[in-house]
């Protein structure tokens, strides 16, 4: 082979050989280009799994999943205008009253605003507590007027559970003839650093002194200090614990427990109005029986057992 030929064949291998170095370096460049993305696919993976995975085990600050809108409205209204005909035939609740409203001994008046004041303290999660509130709503609505009332349920571990409610966070009262004061103090959702419920809102000092000096013995059983529902009657009365069994509530939505209270004759009406009867008659004690329309002849009997 001439020189000439050599040469040729030796500037078409050095083309080939360059050829194939430069393509095993683009397939390099892919390579690696590929695994970055991959490495970034996976990144962003990672995080979007973090970020639900925390949303979803961030502790909530919001326990109500009851009605909303005008079903809400509907369970509102229903509650807090039950007729006063319909509590007068419900009367002492038949029974269903099993609790106690009980003088407070040598209490100086509990006042706010120039008004006697009903001071409730209580939590979310507390299935008596539960009971309690729709007593409350159906006897302070003979009163004054509520706005803002939400639903919420009580704990689903405790007994009886998941008990249909409302909660007053987040709501007000407006009355002209008393305050209402309530302290949710805890939600129904559970903290595991505390083995307990989160907290929602702080009582004042005055009020938890009242609380340390009257939900004590004599006035709860020995062993049940800081009973709750714990609702303050102006320093003249005080509930400390179940005004009735909430069992009675046990399974029952939101919008079958209003629509039982207008019914005298259901076991619903009998427990949560003649407890609501009972503190009305507390109430009325408060008001020196102001406005007639709430402290009737039937509320008036009640008065004279407290």
């Amino acid at each position: 082979m001439g020189k000439a030929s050599r040469t040729k064949v030796d500037a078409t291998r050095r083309e080939k050989i360059a050829a194939q170095r430069a393509a095993e370096r683009r397939a390099e460049q892919r390579r690696r280009i590929l695994i970055a993305s991959g490495s970034i696919i996976v990144v962003i993976a990672v995080v979007v799994a973090f970020i639900v995975i925390k949303a979803n085990n961030k502790p909530s600050t919001s326990s109500s999943n009851g009605p909303t809108g005008s079903a809400l409205a509907s369970v509102v209204s229903k509650a807090t205008n039950v007729p006063a005909s319909t509590l007068d035939t419900i009367g002492d609740g038949g029974g269903s009253f099993t609790g106690k409203i009980q003088p407070v001994n040598g209490g100086t008046p509990l006042t706010s605003g120039g008004k006697p004041e009903m001071l409730y303290m209580g939590a979310e999660y507390c299935p008596y507590c539960a009971a309690e509130r729709w007593s409350m709503i159906v006897a302070l609505s003979r009163f004054g007027t509520f706005s803002g009332l939400s639903t919420v349920h009580s704990s689903t571990t405790d007994t009886p559970s998941n008990i249909s409610t409302f909660t007053f966070h987040g709501s007000s009262y407006t009355s002209k003839y008393l305050t209402f004061t309530p302290v949710e103090m805890q939600t129904n959702v559970p903290d595991k650093s505390t083995g307990s419920y989160t907290n929602l809102e702080t009582p004042t000092k005055a009020q938890q002194a009242l609380l340390n000096k009257y939900d004590v013995p004599p006035y709860v059983p020995s062993g049940s200090n800081g009973a709750i529902p714990f609702v303050d009657f102006g320093n003249q009365y005080l509930i400390a614990g179940a005004s009735y069994n909430p069992q009675v509530l046990s399974g029952l939505t939101w919008a079958q427990i209003a629509t039982d209270l207008k019914n005298p004759s259901t076991q619903v009406a009998k427990a949560i109005g003649g407890t609501a009867n009972y503190m009305t008659a507390a109430i009325c004690k408060m008001t020196s029986n102001q406005p007639a329309s709430a402290c009737t002849a039937a509320v008036q009997s009640l008065e004279n057992g407290l």
